[in-house]
């Protein structure tokens, strides 16, 4: 199992713009009608992950809490699905509806929306401010498959509690770390 680390786009990054499927709906969504009031949580994920399935079920307890608060969770497949066809949208969708994923699971095929976030790694947590200004991007916690740590989010959590309460979020923020994103060649 590949570690790859998150490459830390700087701080105060404006999100990059997109218009995607989503897998749960069906329809063509933008960062503007899935950003939150608040800020918007930008996920890359994908299905087969270890480290996404290791975590998936505190992120999706994380997105329905800060929902309530203003803070809309996105998560964005881009893995080659020719390689990798566990993560072909028809299974996205089956796996957001298996999870109870209240937010939506947006495909991008061409990859480009990974390469304008600087995405590497699935997971991939970018935070965004209500005015899409990146105030965090990095772990959601210590916790890895097989390494015995519980998963609690506690890093996410911080940062989306500070972003909340309007409080600074420290600049020292650790990688995520996961599987490579399946790129094209």
């Amino acid at each position: 199992m590949a570690q790859t680390p998150s490459n830390m786009l700087a701080l105060g990054t404006q999100a990059p713009e997109f218009v995607l499927p989503d897998t749960v709906s069906g329809q063509m969504l933008s960062l503007d009608e899935l950003k939150g009031s608040a800020g918007t949580l930008i996920i890359f994920m994908c299905n087969h992950c270890p480290f996404v399935v290791h975590v998936i079920d505190e992120v999706i307890r994380i997105a329905h809490q800060y929902q309530n608060q203003g803070i809309n969770t996105v998560a964005i497949s881009s893995n080659d699905v020719e390689k990798y066809p566990q993560d072909r949208p028809e299974l996205m969708h089956l796996f957001a509806v298996e999870h109870q994923m209240n937010f939506a699971y947006l495909y991008d095929e061409t990859q480009q929306i990974a390469r304008a976030y600087d995405a590497a790694c699935t997971p991939d947590f970018y935070l965004f401010d209500a005015q899409n200004q990146l105030v965090y991007r990095g772990q959601l916690d210590d916790a890895r498959p097989q390494n015995g740590l519980p998963v609690t989010g506690k890093d996410l959590r911080t940062a989306l509690d500070c972003l909340i309460l309007n409080q600074p979020i420290a600049g020292d923020q650790k990688p995520s770390i996961g599987c490579n994103i399946k790129w094209k060649i």
